[in-house]
């Protein structure tokens, strides 16, 4: 027994292991000699190296930092560029976590862009150790280090002069992802005092999908029941312990499992078919559910775990609204459970062609000055038109003014914002209110709002924004807000390579400066000691 014990906390120990390393500051000074083997073989122009170079380690070590708390529990944890770039790594690629591991295990540059000194052959972490860093890194913390790394972006372009760079929230929380409506900014009257309006803001609103099966209130009842057998089985063990004469109750599960496959594995199933298989399936979770319940009452406390009575929770809602839903012959409720293992997903409603509806958050991005931004995370839907103002009141907070046009769809332009935007002296660009008339100067064009659309396609299709693949809300905001600053870094590494190429571009032109002069210095030189060894 004590050996098992001991080989159970050696496994625990080896599961956990990490790099605890101290974090270096990339800008620390180094002396002639004593160079690390990546800063003197690795190729410059890589884009890993090139990455590396233009991020704000420090920037975003602090906000680590600050999330971690460590100066409250005194406990040493792994080192933060180490965290950080494993996940940048992992979004970049779009690769699982164990891919992940096993890569920058194999990629010299990949160390390097972590802040390895040398290669190492070992893993820099377990890939569970993913999922609490997705708990730490929430979807306003992501976006912090968003804003820091655009900010080192804008100060070097010198296109935003007196930017605020913190990143810290204010009042106006545009990125926070709690759902909540964000609040409107009031409209202020333009005065002399004011910046000048500059940039353009591009917003829309998507959804992501999230990694779950197809949802039909069959499947879900089954699901349900299932789980209600598991919980009616773990119940009973524990009774047994107290009443070994207890007999168990009668779940029917192997016909309740043939009920449920005689319409399921139907390739063309009748409404009276489907209704009826609902109603035996409502039946037999009923029943389950009245055997828990029975159950815990021989308990002072509830027996169960955390995540046991979760389920229990969630079962007992979904069958309460699919016996709504049931009695009243509808197919919608409020806040609808598509998903018993994870029953924050909700159904967003599209409208799309080859998707009516979604299964997942919906999103509300923008685009200024070609850098994007997640300005709103829910799991409910939500009407577009009312996070406008609070969309523009963060793009005065960035920038330090606001911008002098903004192109949004239809569902942005209701009364209200056209009228906060007026007082401001914003134009919308968009379809006027009224009757069309023959020549309007801010009617919005076809590819206007082209840069937004193709964010998203870009995220959804290279970056795995139309399947997210974590399972709890809170890190499926992280996944989501980490594909945005994804998509800037991405940006960020080609404005670093067209730096690089002027760079040497004019270091050739000053090279050519200096050569000309010499050349010419000789040819006249030869010309003359030519002349001279030709007499005779």
């Amino acid at each position: 027994m004590f050996l098992q014990k001991v080989q159970w906390y050696m496994a625990k120990a080896q599961k956990n292991r990490a790099s605890k390393s101290a974090y270096v500051s990339p800008g620390q000074l180094e002396l002639a000699g004593f160079e690390s083997a990546f800063t003197t073989h690795l190729n410059p122009a890589n884009r890993w190296v090139v990455l590396a170079r233009q991020i704000p380690w420090d920037k975003l070590t602090s906000v680590y930092h600050r999330q971690q708390k460590n100066h409250h529990y005194g406990a040493g944890g792994i080192n933060p560029r180490v965290a950080i770039g494993a996940i940048i790594i992992k979004h970049i690629c779009d690769l699982s976590d164990r891919e992940t591991i096993l890569q920058i295990q194999e990629n010299v540059y990949m160390q390097y862009f972590i802040g390895f000194s040398s290669f190492s052959d070992e893993a820099v972490f377990d890939p569970s150790l993913f999922v609490e860093l997705r708990k730490r890194f929430g979807a306003e913390q992501i976006n912090e280090m968003n804003e820091a790394i655009m900010g080192l972006v804008r100060q070097g372009s010198g296109t935003a002069a007196g930017v605020k760079k913190d990143g810290g929230n204010d009042d106006n929380g545009g990125h926070k992802a709690t759902g909540e409506p964000a609040p409107a900014i009031a409209p202020e009257v333009p005065s002399a005092a004011m910046p000048a309006k500059e940039g353009s803001l591009i917003v829309d609103a998507t959804a992501c999908p999230q990694d779950i099966a197809y949802p039909t209130d069959l499947n879900l009842l089954n699901d349900a029941r299932e789980q209600s057998e598991k919980l009616v089985d773990l119940l009973f063990s524990k009774v047994k312990l107290l009443d070994a004469a207890r007999q168990k109750p009668r779940t029917y599960r192997k016909i309740a499992r043939k009920e449920y496959l005689k319409v399921a594995q139907k390739k063309h199933k009748t409404k009276a078919e489907i209704r009826h298989a609902l109603r035996k399936q409502l039946s037999y979770l009923n029943r389950n559910i009245r055997y828990i319940l029975g159950l815990l009452k021989n308990f002072q406390r509830i027996p169960l775990k955390r995540k046991e009575y979760k389920y229990l929770l969630v079962i007992q809602t979904l069958y309460e609204q699919q016996k709504y839903m049931y009695d009243h012959k509808v197919h919608t409720v409020e806040h609808r459970i598509v998903s018993i293992h994870q029953p924050h997903v909700r159904p967003i409603v599209r409208g799309k062609t080859n998707a009516n509806v979604e299964f997942g958050a919906k999103i509300q991005m923008s685009i200024m000055n070609g850098v994007a931004f997640l300005e709103e995370l829910s799991w409910e839907a939500f009407n577009e038109g009312t996070r406008l103002m609070a969309t523009v009141g963060n793009y005065r907070r960035r920038f330090g003014h606001y911008p002098k046009k903004v192109f949004a769809d239809k569902i942005y332009c209701n009364r209200d914002n056209r009228k906060q935007l007026k007082i401001l002296g914003i134009t919308l660009v968009a379809k006027p209110l009224g009757r069309p008339s023959a020549a309007v100067d801010n009617h919005i064009r076809p590819g206007d709002r082209n840069p937004i659309e193709g964010k998203f396609g870009q995220a959804k299709t290279a970056y795995g924004l139309n399947r997210i693949k974590a399972r709890l809300a809170q890190t499926s905001g992280s996944w989501i807000a980490s594909i945005v600053l994804v998509l800037n870094l991405v940006k960020l590494t080609g404005w670093a390579s067209l730096c690089l190429k002027l760079y040497l571009v004019q270091k050739l032109r000053n090279l050519k400066n200096i050569i000309e002069p010499m050349l010419l210095t000789l040819k006249n030189e030869n010309r003359v000691y030519g002349d001279i060894f030709s007499r005779p």
